[in-house]
């Protein structure tokens, strides 16, 4: 049968997601870094997904198609006869996967200290420092410490580089105002701290300095 589809510009797609959090047919998933519908009769046309595209990637156009299934009634009228109050597990659902966690807050590439020049998208702008572990071991990093900042990870275990002479540079070229560091509470992340705070005094620069310490079950000690 002829229906009227969406149609996804991949050319102009970044991958962001948010036309997959809009659709609540679950019709969109992110594929190789692209939107991608996958499935016709799981689209029911409505386009709920276009005013969440921030690219403009997303557009109507009619074509031979499966006819819409209707899978999300079904699916919520399961959820009636198991006696599971649906309303609770969508705003369940809203809750856990907040945009604001889920997609990246990463704003710059490279992140790695030894890769990142001195005079690269640095300007003014907070640093967070760390170590690589601490993004893995804390569930709401990106939200809570990448959001509005400049990334540099480094591992002191596994590099013998002592960076402070080269974050010293940065921050006296760059006007750093503001330093956060995470690092986890084991001894493999000791020096991190002291390499930082060798940073600060040897820049001159009068800089905010905030230490965050995981521990690897995910709480700040």
């Amino acid at each position: 049968m002829i229906r009227e589809l969406i149609v996804i510009d991949e050319e102009k797609c970044n991958g962001c997601g948010l036309c997959v959090s809009a659709c609540h047919e679950s019709a969109l998933v992110i594929e190789n870094k692209k939107a991608k519908l996958i499935r016709d009769d799981y689209c029911d046309g409505l386009g709920n997904c276009l005013p969440a595209c921030p690219q403009n990637a997303i557009s109507f156009v009619e074509r031979e198609a499966l006819p819409y299934n209707g899978r999300n009634k079904h699916n919520q009228k399961s959820c009636v006869k198991s006696d599971i109050n649906f309303n609770s597990i969508k705003e369940l659902q809203d809750k856990i996967l907040n945009p604001s966690q889920i997609y990246s807050k990463l704003t710059q590439w490279p992140l790695k200290m030894h890769l990142v020049p001195v005079n690269a998208f640095l300007k003014n702008a907070d640093l967070l420092i760390a170590a690589d572990c601490s993004a893995f071991a804390y569930g709401n990093f990106h939200h809570e410490f990448i959001q509005g900042r400049i990334v540099l990870i480094f591992c002191p275990q596994l590099n013998d580089s002592d960076y402070s002479d080269k974050l010293a540079e940065i921050i006296q070229y760059n006007s750093t105002k503001k330093i956060i560091v995470t690092q986890m509470s084991f001894h493999c992340c000791t020096g991190i701290e002291d390499m930082v705070k060798k940073a600060i005094e040897d820049s001159g620069m009068d800089v905010l300095l905030i230490v965050k310490t995981f521990s690897s079950d995910g709480r700040i000690v």
